[in-house]
């Protein structure tokens, strides 16, 4: 089955994870003055790139360049894909990037770090509906494996070792009565989870869409919702800059922030419209883009679900201190 060349790879960008080490030591961390980023030359639109990952979750950042939104405020947007928010970050730090998106654990296990990140505005939460979310846990139709508690013991894949997908699979075992430090991780590309998953490298893989759909409709079965039952309003994403580009550019990023919460709020008002953008920056199957469980993209911050995931990360040993959430969100 053809999902997508690569609906998380072959980036246009890709900086290696390593780079979060040396970010805080490059300078003009807000991007210099010969990028003319954050300046609008000759009264025309103010030019900015934002590093996003190719999936379901940035659907509505598309569809407000569709619709104008950005325009309107008088940008445009260069949007640049990486594998991941290990990529985005670093390039956010150093001006590669004037915003980036990218998961929320990420952005708190960075702001522990130091690093100097600003939340801009909201990205991407749970639906909240066990069973109809855009993430889950799946095993093959005939697992013994029946709820989370039965995962200790297990062998489940996850796409990043040690974040927001461990973090909150840990939960819903802790919640169903199981202790998940005797889960077995393995770490797997979402595209390659379901394989694992049928051919029984692993027992149980958690996935997003469409790679959950795409399990589903290969005959497994959904045995938690690992964002949902951690908290319905989960924040899962959010879109982020640079501490001194936030600084130095307070309008731009005013801008950017009303344009991408219009945005965020067409997508809600408007899913078809997000489903039908999806064929526009991913290579997803059109059989299974109209199946996939869609997100949902409120316009504010869920502040409490956030200290949350900072709670389990902590919890779970990521963070060796809580970050200060009132210098990462907005």
């Amino acid at each position: 089955m053809r999902v997508l060349s690569s609906l998380l790879g072959r980036p246009k960008t890709l900086l290696l994870a390593s780079a979060l080490a040396g970010a805080l030591t490059l300078t003009g961390c807000g991007g210099s003055d010969d990028e003319a980023e954050g300046q609008a030359q000759d009264g025309g639109p103010v030019s900015v790139s934002v590093g996003v990952i190719p999936i379901l979750d940035v659907a509505p950042i598309y569809l407000g360049i569709e619709q104008g939104f950005f325009e309107k405020q008088g940008l445009e947007l260069k949007m640049e894909t990486a594998q991941g928010g290990a990529a985005i970050v670093p390039g956010v730090v150093s001006g590669q990037y004037q915003f980036g998106f990218s998961n929320t654990t990420s952005l708190l296990i960075a702001a522990s770090q130091n690093l100097p990140l600003k939340v801009v505005t909201n990205g991407v939460n749970s639906t909240g509906e066990k069973g109809k979310d855009f993430g889950g846990i799946v095993v093959p139709q005939d697992s013994p494996i029946q709820t989370a508690a039965d995962l200790v013991g297990k062998r489940v894949a996850v796409n990043t070792l040690k974040n927001i997908n461990t973090t909150t699979t840990n939960k819903v075992v802790r919640d169903a009565g199981g202790d998940p430090s005797q889960i077995a991780y393995t770490e797997l590309p979402f595209p390659e989870i379901p394989a694992a998953v049928a051919g029984g490298d692993v027992d149980a893989g958690q996935v997003v869409e469409p790679f959950l759909t795409i399990a589903k409709q290969q005959g497994m079965r959904e045995i938690a919702s690992n964002f949902a039952q951690t908290d319905p309003n989960l924040n899962v994403g959010l879109y982020f800059t640079s501490q001194q580009y936030a600084g130095e550019n307070a309008e731009v990023v005013q801008k950017f922030t009303s344009a991408m919460q219009e945005s965020l709020k067409y997508a809600n008002d408007n899913p078809e419209e997000a489903r039908k953008v999806l064929s526009t920056y991913t290579e997803i199957e059109p059989a299974v883009q109209e199946a996939v469980t869609l997100p949902s993209w409120p316009e504010q911050i869920d502040t409490a679900s956030v200290e949350l995931l900072s709670q389990l990360a902590l919890q779970d040993e990521l963070l060796d201190a809580e970050p200060d959430l009132t210098k990462l969100l907005p």
